[in-house]
């Protein structure tokens, strides 16, 4: 089993440096935490008494890994999922917020579990994804995974400025859709034809 920290170095990498790009929904970021997470933990990294874009810039990796595993990790309770959800759904938490759970949620409920879509994290959740899990495991994975895709592509069929985010310039699979394939197994990937079929009227 992977250690928490070896994930979330993982996911550290995947994310990058410092990154400013006005058609991002989460807004600035360093290592993928925000700008607005570091304001709501009062990191004034700097002590300039204000916590902006330059206490962002000054986030440490070290630093970032330990918000990701705090407050990305165990806060929302991904701990209490079966162990095979916590690469996955850590690494969409970091990157989509409670949106994460709510495809989690979104997945159960095709395993014919009597669940709530809220985003949060409680019992019911849990004991739903443990009776799925125990049920079929790779693929409660795997579906999350396509759950996953399904909920970044339809945003980008919805809102032209976020298609950058799942296809490169040239129309190939980018960022999203690769980042929710590294958690599936290869026979679930979306196949290059397939994906620009499906991408086909992004232009």
């Amino acid at each position: 089993m992977q250690h928490i920290n070896d994930i979330a170095h993982e996911i550290l990498k995947a994310e990058g440096g410092i990154v400013n790009d006005p058609d991002d929904p989460g807004g600035p970021t360093n290592y993928g935490v925000t700008l607005k997470t570091l304001k709501r933990l009062g990191h004034d990294l700097n002590q300039d008494g204000r916590v902006d874009i330059a206490d962002l810039k000054q986030l440490s990796a070290t630093q970032a890994v330990h918000i990701f595993v705090q407050d990305y990790f165990y806060k929302p309770r991904i701990d209490q999922l079966p162990h095979m959800l916590h690469a996955p759904v850590f690494d969409m938490y970091v990157n989509a917020g409670s949106h994460a759970v709510k495809v989690l949620q979104r997945t159960l409920i095709l395993f014919a579990m009597d669940i709530t879509v809220d985003g949060v994290i409680g019992p019911l959740t849990i004991a739903a994804t443990q009776t799925a899990a125990r049920r079929a495991p790779d693929h409660l994975v795997d579906a999350y995974g396509v759950e996953r895709m399904n909920y970044y592509l339809y945003h980008a069929d919805a809102r032209p400025n976020l298609r950058k985010f799942a296809c490169t310039r040239r129309g190939d699979k980018g960022g999203w859709i690769k980042r929710a394939e590294k958690y599936m197994r290869p026979r679930f990937h979306l196949s290059p034809s397939v994906f620009q079929q499906r991408t086909a009227a992004w232009g």
